[in-house]
């Protein structure tokens, strides 16, 4: 489908979904967003969903300004991804063993490591730049520099909640890897400092929401939010690339025999801020549940732990600021998911998944989720589909 455009106070609102579709306390939040006085463009993604401030599967191009809560705690949460030699025909019939092992290798929920991960004994790891990076974290906030020790040994892990570890086959039957997650305790730390630092700015009082309260250009609350987000955002990448360093590892062990190869890795963030121009003008364009796609920039797609997911590559659709959606979106909340739903229920929809069935996940289920094809589908203008991936093993935070 193309966009419909709906009015809004500062800027229309190009809706690549069916607004009869959105709940209404998403749609009042995109009219919420529309007054800010420092919007030049809200473009709205298939898979939109209520969110803290402003809708998940949201893009918000501002001039001079950036929503700290728009962005959200987990700064910089994404996905990554990769193709192996592998074959379904390598796979073994019983996956448990090959999900413990993942599982011992890369820490879930709260989990951390014992002690930091030496990315110079990751096989293929770049270390360039690590020492600069970790360097600079003397330059964030000092309410937050208490949590180095708990950040150095997250560096690695996957969290809880929506994130995840899979094990994946294409149509053609070519095994992938892919995982999801974001910068940890410490990217939420540090949000949440700045959104409180945020709403109690002079110029943000009148706002509709205060959750919505920005940062302004040219002001050292900007600037110290602009370091620690970015800061943030590249904790995040070297998080995923580290976890997929450790799961190549477990694959090699697991597959000797068939000696796996593995070809570039695709990463996009989905939770993040790009400084992008976009007729004539320099704009800080907040992706808020949605990824790039840019012309001809790869991207990934996922479903739930039971439908699969999508390798797509960006066609460049400047009208939606160059963006698509991050994944099927939720169609009920969390909350909802657990009393609708059972752990036979989790069984039932999970079914040829090696996965966890227990009541820790039911509100992860299949059924919480909008059908990933039909998000899909509503932004062939914004994608074309690479790769279709169906999980074999999905390990969940």
């Amino acid at each position: 489908m193309s966009y419909v455009e709906m009015p809004g106070a500062k800027v229309p609102i190009r809706m690549w979904a069916d607004p009869a579709t959105i709940e209404g306390s998403a749609l009042q939040q995109l009219q919420n967003v529309a007054t800010l006085p420092w919007i030049k463009g809200l473009a709205v993604m298939p898979d939109v969903h209520y969110g803290k401030g402003a809708t998940v599967g949201s893009v918000i191009a501002m001039h001079g300004a950036v929503c700290p809560a728009a962005v959200g705690v987990d700064i910089g949460c994404g996905m990554s991804a990769v193709k192996t030699s592998l074959t379904a025909n390598d796979l073994p019939g019983d996956l448990s063993r090959l999900r413990s092992k993942i599982e011992q290798a890369i820490p879930v929920g709260r989990g951390m490591h014992d002690s930091p991960v030496d990315p110079g004994r990751l096989h293929g790891f770049g270390t360039a730049g690590w020492d600069d990076f970790w360097g600079r974290f003397d330059g964030v906030a000092e309410a937050v520099k208490f949590r180095e020790e708990r950040a150095t040994k997250q560096m690695g892990t996957l969290g809880s909640g929506n994130h995840f570890v899979e094990v994946c086959t294409d149509t053609t039957g070519s095994v992938w890897l892919m995982l999801h997650s974001g910068s940890r305790n410490i990217g939420k730390e540090l949000a949440e400092f700045h959104i409180g630092v945020a709403q109690k700015l002079p110029h943000n009082q009148g706002l509709v929401d205060r959750d919505l309260a920005v940062f302004v250009a040219d002001t050292p609350q900007m600037a110290a939010y602009r370091n620690d987000l970015f800061w943030a955002q590249e904790y995040a990448k070297y998080n995923r690339t580290i976890m997929m360093a450790l799961l190549k590892d477990v694959i090699r062990k697991e597959f000797k025999k068939a000696k796996p190869t593995f070809e570039s890795e695709i990463s996009a963030h989905h939770n993040y801020v790009a400084e992008e121009r976009y007729d004539g003008m320099d704009l800080l364009v907040t992706r808020k549940g949605a990824i790039r796609a840019g012309s001809g920039e790869y991207g990934i797609i996922p479903g739930s732990m039971g439908t699969g997911s999508y390798i797509v590559k960006g066609l460049g659709n400047e009208k939606a600021f160059n963006s698509a959606s991050h994944g099927a979106g939720r169609r009920m909340s969390r909350n909802a998911a657990k009393r609708r739903y059972t752990t036979k229920d989790l069984e039932e929809q999970t079914r040829g998944v090696e996965c966890r069935k227990d009541s820790g996940v039911v509100d992860e289920i299949p059924g919480a989720y909008k059908p990933i094809e039909q998000v899909i589908d509503q932004q062939r203008d914004l994608v074309e589909v690479v790769a279709k991936l169906k999980q074999v093993v999905c390990v969940k935070g």
